[in-house]
């Protein structure tokens, strides 16, 4: 895992040293993803700089250091990531005559595009990467990300220079670069809570998308780059769905343990200590259990737990790891030593960022960072597997009203609005299954409303339904929710939800909190998960093998219990959180209360201050639970705060 970063000078007009000075000061901007080691690379005549910050897992000398280049020496790599099949490439690749002198994954890379040429290369890449590749004959640069989005990659002009790099404060860091708000970025953030692919918070500035590859040629003077897709979702979902599983559950079984077990296996693949995150939860569990199976001594795992309760898993992992003998590590926190973390949140995230499991995701990568260097997590599991409450309770509570009009079901969900949260934790959380169904239940008032299935779905994601109403001057940015054409054609509302959640929430909100986190500790996190055999075979699965009753992940379920009894793992889905409702009441409320501050609000000129302030007022009251909203508004303040003094410091 590393942290990369470059540009291309098209008017070439940079001396060498000039060049070097500029790239080594971006990739030092992402010091925090590489501490071991740091390589430049530069072309004045072509005006290329690549720079990259090493955190060493694969061959730890010298030799793997990065940027690399090819054998032939035409191509320049900086990679950032792992490939986790490079040893079977390896030896294929030696077997058509490629030599390698490395212990590395990068170098493996190297020959494969040089065998197959860059874009039919990628076919062969199994794992989770992002990477900046020079032709030195052709003068053209590649940008490529992994399929399902695990490893970030931004780019994007200012002048005459395209810029690229792990994080956006790398790109921000050249001197050309100028850092606005992009007010219709900041719209689908307010929405969603995070900032969905292709864009960013700043103008000019773009996410390479999942599953892409960028490619921008300099040979003839400067031109607009063309990114292209090597690996759809939507494809491949399309195409599973003529090959789905006709076979007993016993059989369906009996396949995915041994692609799981693959996957695992490959992901434990470092020359550097190893553990994983376990919550105690199935994916988590199943991850653990299967590590462990591939492994002659106990795996290291990690759990944090909170004295508050109801927000405390640690108790479920213990009982994991006990049962399947694990070296395991907890630590409880109380909500002091929860809340110091947040300060330090708008710098580890580059970019607005408001998933308030983002606390508890840092303090585990601490906790782990402290014995290991990479850490092995569950997640994706939900996505691909069907795990999230609203895959079980949204069609069942859509499809005998939706037929109703409109109007009506506006007034079933103001009659569930009117009793609040912490009433309906009291009264009905063994009938709903879930932890804490007060939340549930006020957000599913606020859908009750959608007038199609899709529109149900637009409101359950959403955290402000009118982001115009809130950004001023500001246009939303289109999304996949608007781009019907692009889904593929999915009979159930279940797996066109996890179609969307796959293709948006997972790379947009889960994996971001996941990189950001653990490469702020300079931790390695991966997620075997989200490898392509998992994903496809998934895909290929009826949904009563995902959705069986009231119970997600059900196949995923049959493999863990194999290995842990059912009984340590079945348990309402409760989720990463921390009691922000309650911190923004008591101990956050004077730090929030200086952030929305009606006059601050008004004179930074981003928010409409009406109705957020309305919104404080009703969450003060206890009336309303309005924290997941009014903390995306936070985050973005804080972050404010943040870069005036990056600003300052670059």
């Amino acid at each position: 895992m590393c942290g990369i970063a470059g540009f291309l000078n098209t008017s070439r007009d940079q001396p060498p040293d000039e060049l070097e000075r500029v790239v080594r000061r971006m990739s030092n901007s992402l010091r925090h993803r590489g501490p071991d080691d740091e390589g430049t690379w530069v072309d004045a005549e072509a005006g290329v700089a690549l720079g990259h910050r090493r955190l060493s897992v694969l061959d730890l000398s010298p030799l793997g250091r990065q940027p690399m280049r090819s054998a032939s020496g035409r191509f320049l790599i900086v990679l950032n990531g792992e490939i986790y099949n490079f040893r079977e490439l390896r030896q294929g690749l030696a077997n058509r005559g490629h030599s390698f002198v490395t212990q590395t994954d990068t170098e493996v890379a190297l020959a494969a595009f040089t065998e197959w040429g860059v874009e039919s290369a990628l076919a062969h890449l199994d794992g989770m990467f992002a990477f900046a590749l020079w032709d030195r004959v052709d003068r053209t640069l590649f940008l490529c990300r992994d399929r399902m989005g695990q490893k970030p990659l931004y780019y994007g002009w200012s002048g005459n220079v395209f810029l690229f790099g792990s994080q956006l404060k790398a790109l921000v860091t050249h001197p050309v670069s100028r850092a606005e708000v992009d007010r219709a970025a900041l719209s689908a953030y307010v929405r969603f809570n995070y900032i969905p692919a292709p864009y960013s918070i700043f103008s000019g500035f773009c996410k390479l998308s999942p599953g892409s590859l960028l490619v921008l040629d300099s040979s003839n003077g400067p031109r607009s780059p063309v990114v292209k897709t090597y690996w759809s979702l939507s494809e491949v979902i399309e195409r599973q769905r003529t090959l789905r599983l006709s076979c007993s559950p016993d059989e369906a079984t009996d396949q995915l343990e041994p692609l799981l077990r693959v996957a695992i296996r490959r992901c434990m693949i470092a020359d550097v200590p190893l553990g994983a995150f376990l919550s105690g939860g199935v994916d988590s569990s199943t991850v653990v259990a299967l590590m462990q199976a591939e492994s002659s001594r106990p795996v290291k795992t990690f759990t944090i737990g909170f004295e508050e309760a109801g927000y405390n898993e640690a108790e479920s992992a213990r009982q994991v790891a006990k049962h399947l003998g694990t070296d395991h590590t907890q630590l409880y926190v109380n909500a002091d030593q929860a809340m110091a973390v947040i300060p330090r949140l708008p710098g580890i995230y580059d970019e607005p960022f408001a998933d308030s499991s983002q606390i508890p995701t840092l303090l585990v990568s601490e906790l782990a960072r402290r014995q290991v260097t990479v850490a092995l997590s569950g997640d994706g599991g939900d996505e691909i597997f069907g795990g999230y409450n609203r895959y079980l309770w949204g069609p069942r509570l859509w499809r005998p009203v939706g037929w109703l009009p409109a109007s009506l079901r506006l007034v079933i969900g103001r009659a569930l609005a009117t009793v609040d949260p912490h009433t309906w934790d009291r009264i009905c959380s063994r009938t709903f299954g879930v932890n804490r169904p007060g939340e549930k239940i006020h957000q599913l008032a606020q859908a009750m409303p959608a007038r199609t299935r899709e529109e149900f779905y637009g409101r359950l994601v959403s955290y402000w339904r009118d982001p115009g109403a809130v950004v001023l001057d500001a246009t939303e940015a289109g999304t996949l929710l608007h781009r019907r054409a692009a889904w593929p054609a999915l009979g159930s509302f279940e797996e066109w939800m996890m179609y969307l959640d796959s293709s948006t929430y997972l790379p947009g909100d889960v994996l971001v909190k996941l990189d950001r986190a653990s490469m702020g500790v300079s931790l390695e996190a991966r997620a075997p998960l989200l490898e392509r055999s998992i994903v496809e075979f998934a895909w290929r699965l009826p949904l009563s093998l995902r959705i069986k009753g009231k119970e997600g992940k059900w196949l995923l379920r049959r493999v863990l219990d194999r290995y842990v009894p059912s009984s340590l793992v079945s348990r309402p889905k409760q989720g990463f959180g921390v009691p922000i409702d309650s911190w923004l009441r008591g101990p956050l409320r004077d730090w929030a209360e200086t952030l929305l501050d009606e006059r601050r609000l008004r004179h930074d000129g981003f928010f409409d201050p009406r109705p957020i302030r309305r919104r404080w007022s009703e969450h003060q009251s206890g009336n309303s639970n309005w924290h997941f909203s009014l903390w995306g508004i936070l985050m973005f303040q804080a972050w404010q705060d943040s870069l005036r003094a990056w600003k300052c410091e670059v």
